[in-house]
């Protein structure tokens, strides 16, 4: 780390205008943008006393080896320049608000001539009405397919409404009374706005209308003996209720019971509980703690279940349990239970129904828990810094390594072998810097695979350190920008055990790279080895470093099996698809990005292939037909090698 007196400007060098900064570290990489109304007060500010600075500035200040800056006329502009380099650089220490775009919404693009109602994600739109956020987008879309049959208004993507506008007949959807095909002009753009309306005031909370007014017309149409319109309208009544009783969880048998869900890891374990009495969900509660020893699932369940009523009043414990494997005891934890509720306690593992449902949701929300714990505790500055500082003492580095880079091989046999390098800046992924690679030799092991990925990419390394631009080594003179492979890790991390580190070094040592620190993580028992060591460095499995290091692991496994599959999925729809003459690879690429997988594209119809771009009638007839007789190839988990069903 540099000291930043070694690179402070000068006295009345910086000047007083408006302006933005940029602090940049050895390698010349950005690391962080500011602006100021006048510069020579705020960049002064940076060249105190250190221990006067914040931690996380203190850190940057430390990292930096030099300071620049623009000046601009006004404050306006100087917020404009900063945005624009905080998107083009995308500088570690600067704080960036990201919104959460994993969940789905239910949307309504109010804005447009015929509104449509679609499942979305992202930052929010103007002129589009959001209901949300679900936890899943099957849930939005069973929602939708139920309300469409009492509220028709249209579904269909722009490509399909313009279609079907052009050739004069609805889709499926206008055929069978789910869409009031204003595409063909079954309903103008009043009508269906209408349609739309009532569709959102439904969603807005605004139920007791509608059913009621259903009801009426219903008792008004049976009366006046027009019974395949009252037939219709009690069916409109049923979906709409079917809506709303998915809003409350409820047991019909007013069950009383506590629902147990589990999720867990090799270091943790996060536990969710659902009281049910009378039938409803009465309260949610739950934990997220360190496993202190290789405890089994079931011992697991029986320790949660003591901790959840050891004090517990009589009156607290339910008359059933539901968890999802039995206790390790599991009829003396029966009996405990029973003695303490002075009254029977039955505990069991639910199979199928609303029980096994509810369960389902259950550990979706453990997940979650657990999900929201690890993010919490991986933005932790305190709990970062402490993990790097545990991994530069148990490895004996000079400095924390402050970037780390951790590769993984994925394959299948010996065929569509590929490889992952993630890079971690300061305890966080940095997934601009992710790359994939394809194993050039096919058929060689793991071992040979991961001394080809490393030869690769630390040749390119010293390609950018033989650069000379005046910018600095690795920094594209033309843009600025840092060249790919250009940063010099502090650290690398390989999946495996000796074997791999074995291979890893000798690829760094055949290349002359002789100051990046290299280990690998075997997944059995967590071990740490380094090159040339008998014996692993053995972190304690509360460790913050070790936390950080499976993270790392986890996230390069993911990395390389995502890869995997979407080679897997394209080689296997090319293959499939030989027969079909005309189809070239640009149609090929097309069918991969819409249905991703050879089992979506064989359930599909020929219709819904020729929705495709570049996709005709007859092209879509031949496709179907080419995978009717086409030869049936089972899919397989790439993780695990286990066949899952045909594909």
């Amino acid at each position: 780390m540099a000291d930043p007196a070694s690179y402070r400007p000068a006295p009345g060098e910086i000047p007083v205008e408006p302006g933005v900064y940029r602090f940049r570290d050895a390698e010349r990489r950005v690391i962080y943008v500011g602006k100021a109304k006048s510069l020579r007060p705020r960049l002064s500010s940076y060249f105190q006393d250190i221990s006067n600075l914040h931690q996380r500035t203190q850190q940057m200040v430390l990292t930096a080896a030099s300071v620049e800056w623009t000046v601009v006329s006004t404050e306006v502009e100087a917020l404009a320049l900063e945005y624009s380099w905080i998107k083009e650089f995308d500088p570690r220490f600067n704080v960036k608000y990201r919104d959460d775009k994993s969940y789905p919404w239910l949307a309504v693009t109010v804005g447009e001539e015929f509104p449509r109602v679609t499942v979305m994600r992202g930052t929010q739109r103007k002129g589009v009405r959001y209901f949300g956020p679900y936890g899943h987008a099957w849930a939005i879309r069973d929602t939708v397919d139920t309300l469409l049959r009492v509220f028709p208004m249209r579904s269909c993507s722009a490509g399909v409404f313009r279609r079907s506008k052009a050739i004069g007949r609805p889709c499926l959807l206008g055929d069978i009374g789910k869409c009031a095909a204003p595409c063909v002009g079954r309903v103008d753009a009043d009508e269906h706005r209408a349609i739309v309306n009532d569709f959102l005031a439904f969603m807005g909370g605004q139920t007791a209308g509608f059913t009621k007014r259903i009801e009426e017309r219903m008792q008004e149409a049976s009366a006046n003996e027009e019974y395949e319109l009252a037939a219709k309208l009690r069916d409109d009544l049923g979906a709409l209720r079917r809506v709303l009783e998915k809003q409350t969880v409820v047991f019909g048998d007013g069950t009383d019971a506590d629902v147990l869900g589990f999720v867990d890891d090799p270091l943790e374990v996060a536990v969710q509980i659902f009281s049910v009495r009378g039938g409803r969900i009465r309260g949610q509660r739950g934990w997220v703690a360190e496993k202190a020893d290789e405890a089994t699932f079931p011992e697991l369940v029986q320790g949660a279940l003591m901790t959840l009523y050891e004090d517990s009043a009589p009156s607290a414990i339910p008359r059933e349990v539901l968890v999802p494997t039995l206790p390790a005891d599991a009829d003396t934890v029966t009996e405990l239970l029973s003695e303490r509720r002075e009254g029977p306690v039955r505990i069991r593992v639910p199979q199928r129904g609303d029980k096994r449902a509810l369960m389902a949701t259950v550990e979706q929300n453990a997940k979650q828990s657990l999900m929201r714990h690890k993010m919490k505790r991986s933005s932790d500055l305190t709990a970062r810094s402490l993990a790097l500082e545990e991994i530069q003492a148990a490895l004996d580095l000079d400095t924390a390594p402050l970037r780390i880079e951790c590769y993984d091989i994925s394959n299948l046999g010996a065929t569509e072998t590929v490889a992952s390098m993630v890079v971690f800046e300061d305890g966080l992924p940095r997934k601009s810097e992710y790359r994939r690679f394809t194993i050039r030799n096919e058929g060689q092991s793991d071992v040979a695979a991961m001394h080809e990925v490393i030869t690769r990419r630390f040749t390119q390394l010293l390609k950018a350190r033989e650069g000379n631009d005046e910018e600095g080594p690795g920094i594209d003179p033309e843009t600025g920008k840092p060249r790919r492979f250009a940063y010099t890790p502090a650290l690398v991390v390989v999946d495996g055990g000796p074997p791999q580190v074995a291979a890893a070094h000798a690829a760094m040592q055949e290349l002359g790279i002789k100051d990046i620190a290299l280990v690998g993580l075997a997944k059995r028992l967590e071990e740490v080895w380094l090159p040339d060591d008998e014996d692993p460095v053995i972190l304690p499995r509360t460790s913050e470093g070790l936390y950080l290091l499976q993270r790392l692991r986890d996230e390069a496994h993911r990395f390389a099996i995502t890869h995997h599959r979407g080679r897997r999925s394209k080689s296997m729809i090319e293959s499939v698809l030989d027969p079909v003459a005309g189809l070239g690879p640009t149609r090929r690429k097309a069918l991969l990005k819409t249905f991703g997988s050879v089992k979506k594209l064989r359930a599909a119809t020929a219709e819904e292939i020729a929705t495709v771009p570049g996709i005709g009638a007859a092209t879509a007839q031949s496709i179907v037909e080419a995978l009717a007789t086409g030869e049936q190839v089972p899919a397989i988990n790439t993780a695990t090698g286990e066949i899952l069903e045909d594909s």
